[in-house]
């Protein structure tokens, strides 16, 4: 008699990943990571600007702006032996200001090295 062969059996998996699909399983195992660093990154400059205290109080005086008014008038105004580019430069990082506009109303911290002795 003879055999009829038989090919070995040779286990299959179900499971095949492919190279789009190892981009894929990547993708997603990091999206959480990306999402986290995404919102530290968002949200961190505003963390530590509101950790500061401040200036502490005796280091600066306060004035309050009138109609009309501008860095420069007011800086020659508190400082007048000082070079208000200097004057103005302290006024807007101590105030932490954008730009130069004032509105009438607003109160501005003066550093107390350029405010007028009594």
């Amino acid at each position: 008699m003879t055999t009829i062969g038989i090919a070995p059996v040779v286990p299959t998996t179900r499971l095949r990943l492919t190279a789009r699909g190892r981009r894929v399983l990547t993708g997603l195992a990091a999206f959480p990571f990306v999402v986290a660093i995404a919102v530290a990154a968002i949200s961190g400059g505003s963390a530590l600007a509101s950790r500061d205290a401040g200036a502490p109080a005796g280091t600066f005086t306060e004035v309050t702006v009138m109609a009309g008014e501008s860095l420069w008038g007011i800086a020659q105004e508190v400082a007048p032996s000082a070079d208000p580019r200097d004057v103005v430069d302290a006024i807007v990082r101590l105030n932490a200001l954008d730009g130069v506009e004032l509105s009438a109303g607003q109160r501005l911290a003066i550093p107390a090295e350029y405010s007028a002795a009594p």
